[in-house]
């Protein structure tokens, strides 16, 4: 599956194409029915997935056109958030919308892009306790539900067993603590001091190193009840962007640089935790699936990504793919039924969990026999049922602050100011303003 955080480059112009959206289309106020079983009607579903993961996505809603054989689903790919929003605008939306950006669930709520789901959720009881408390958060904004997850993402900690074995370390760290100096140890130099392997790259952006993937475990909080930026008064921020500066600055600021320059593709084989040049990574567990195809003797483990207080081990942050019907849909009562289908019941969410390798959003789901995944898919499993996920909170501009904090970590963490307290307040008084704006 094509990673959601990619999402955050487009971000500048979303709020743009989604600002003419509520006087487009014919949405309901209410929940409509389902057709009948004689009434014919096709679903047209849009989603980003192509080739093998198309076809795979086509065949599990083929188990909802057996349940109601009156209902035909068009499965188009190829279909980005972009073009979702431009089909709104222009009236000719499809009937269900399967988005990879979480981060823009604030501005599909809040205009209207997404028709709100809650009177279709009353009217069938469905129970979202059976879904973790934070992709049902990742799914609303203000009390609206215009989405429902449909599988996700869950961030734990890689690492080389072979380094570790060489490095004399018998097990993965648990703390910030401990991750540091395992990274240090770990960490091997070729003759002209440059890094042949880096025991962890802690360059802000590098991969799945990112302010999203990393802020939980240390404790740092995005907002307040009342939605203000904290990422000036929540201590975790500093916590985190001084272990950052610390650990880069240990293993040589210039040399991670020149590191990073030359890496592989993220999402190729040539990926250098895969080919054994990073001993440690922050990543999803759609890792183990690109792992399976490319690099299936590499050695490698999983564990739960350290934190800060020893305490709050097992807290991850997690994202992922999310299903709505847009404004305008033709046939919603249908969509309803599909998108119900889909996000609640067992057998299509493992399905999908086998074929794209992503981390099923019920219950029933995470511990069904029936998942076929590799043995270090266990830990995102584990993790997804622990009670600790935890997700950057949905905005009105989709993710704006999340660029803000990007940009300031980066320059800190690299030197470019040494005004650490000032330059977080800075942040907080962007991202409050940004926020207002998109109101």
């Amino acid at each position: 599956m094509k990673r959601v955080t990619a999402a955050v480059l487009a971000v500048v112009a979303v709020p743009l194409a989604l600002a003419g959206c509520t006087g487009v289309g014919t949405g309901s106020t209410g929940a409509q029915s389902a057709p009948a079983g004689d009434q014919k009607v096709t679903l047209t579903v849009w989603s980003a997935f192509s080739d093998r993961e198309l076809k795979g996505l086509g065949e599990v809603m083929d188990g909802f056109h057996k349940l109601h054989p009156n209902i035909t689903i068009k499965n188009v790919g190829n279909q980005d958030d972009d073009k979702i929003t431009q089909s709104i605008r222009g009236g000719t939306a499809p009937d269900v919308a399967v988005s990879f950006s979480t981060d823009d669930i604030g501005q599909y709520c809040s205009s209207g892009a997404f028709q709100d789901l809650s009177t279709y959720i009353s009217r069938d009881k469905v129970d979202l306790t059976q879904i973790p408390q934070a992709s049902r958060d990742y799914t609303t904004y203000k009390g609206k539900r215009c989405a429902m997850p449909l599988l996700a993402d869950v961030y734990g900690l890689y690492y080389n067993k072979a380094l570790f074995q060489k490095a004399g370390i018998s097990a993965p760290p648990k703390t910030m603590a401990e991750l540091a100096a395992d990274a240090k140890k770990l960490t091997q130099y070729n003759s002209d001091g440059s890094i042949k392997v880096a025991g962890y790259v802690p360059t802000p952006g590098f991969y799945e190193n990112t302010v999203q993937a990393l802020s939980p475990q240390f404790g740092a909080q995005w907002q307040d009840s009342s939605g203000k930026s904290t990422v000036a008064s929540s201590t975790g921020w500093q916590d985190m962007l001084q272990w950052q500066r610390s650990l880069t600055n240990a293993i040589g600021k210039t040399k991670l640089t020149q590191f990073t320059a030359k890496a592989g593709d993220e999402y190729s084989a040539a990926n250098d935790f895969e080919t054994g040049k990073i001993a440690m990574i922050i990543d999803g567990e759609y890792r183990t699936a690109f792992l399976k195809a490319e690099h299936p003797g590499l050695a490698y483990g999983t564990a739960p990504f350290p934190t800060a207080d020893p305490a709050a081990y097992g807290t991850a942050y997690t994202t992922g793919t999310i299903i709505g019907i847009p404004k305008g849909a033709k046939n919603a009562g249908a969509a309803w039924e599909l998108v119900k289908y889909m996000s609640t019941q067992t057998k299509p969410l493992v399905q999908l969990a086998n074929l794209l390798g992503n981390v099923p959003t019920t219950a029933d789901a995470l511990k069904s026999p029936d998942l076929q995944l590799p043995a270090q898919f266990d830990t995102f499993l584990k993790l997804s049922a622990g009670g600790k996920l935890q997700n950057n909170p949905p905005s009105p501009n989709g993710g704006a602050y999340i660029k803000v904090m990007e940009d300031f970590d980066l320059k800190y963490v690299n030197g470019g100011t040494d005004d650490l307290s000032g330059g977080l307040q800075q942040a907080a008084k962007q991202i409050d303003a940004d926020n207002a704006l998109g109101q």
